[in-house]
C-alpha cells in the first residue's frame, strides 16, 4: 500500500496539542478550507479519547469546500494511547482501506513533534501514485494549519 508520512514541530506542549488534534473542531480546522468532516450525531461533542477502541465509530462524511459531498470515512479506532498516539482504520467510497496513525512526541521547551503516517489502498487500480500526491498535499496542508494555529497563540 502507498504510504505518506508528514512530520512537523508544533510550538506548544504535547498536552495542548493532543487536546487540539483529538477533537473534531481541531480536525476540521486542519482540513479546511478544502474539506470538512461531518461528525455523526452520536459522536458530536466527543473526542478521540472518548471513542471505543475496536468498535466502528460511524460514517463521517467528507465535504469538498465544506459543502459538496466528496467521500465518506467509515471509521474504526484501532489504537489509542492518550497523549501519545492513535490509529484509525477505515473504508471509504474511494478507498478499500485507509490507515492513519498520528503520533505526538514531546520535545521540551513547549514544543511537540507531530507525525502522521497514512497508508491506503484505492478502490481504482493504478491510481495509487496520484492519490499519494493528493494525500501528501492534504497532510502538508493539515500540518501547516496545525502549526499556524498554535503559532498565532504563542
Amino acid at each position: 500500500m502507498p504510504t505518506v508520512i508528514r512530520t512537523s514541530v508544533v510550538p506548544a506542549p504535547s498536552a495542548l496539542v493532543w487536546e487540539r488534534v483529538t477533537n473534531f473542531a481541531g480536525v476540521n480546522h486542519e482540513l479546511m478550507p478544502f474539506v470538512r468532516m461531518v461528525v455523526p450525531r452520536h459522536r458530536r461533542g466527543t473526542t478521540v479519547d472518548d471513542a471505543p477502541v475496536g468498535k466502528r465509530l460511524g460514517r463521517f462524511w467528507m465535504l469538498y469546500l465544506g459543502v459538496l459531498p466528496l467521500d465518506y470515512d467509515d471509521l474504526t479506532l484501532t489504537e489509542l494511547v492518550p497523549g501519545s498516539h492513535f490509529r484509525e482504520v477505515s473504508t471509504m467510497l474511494t478507498m478499500r482501506r485507509w490507515e492513519h496513525r498520528r503520533e505526538l512526541r514531546p520535545l521540551g521547551a513547549g514544543r511537540t513533534e507531530v507525525t502522521d503516517t497514512v497508508r491506503f489502498e484505492p478502490r481504482l487500480p493504478l491510481v495509487g501514485g496520484a492519490v499519494a500526491v493528493l494525500v501528501g498535499r492534504l497532510f502538508s496542508h493539515r500540518h501547516r494549519r496545525l502549526v499556524g494555529w498554535f503559532a498565532e497563540r504563542a
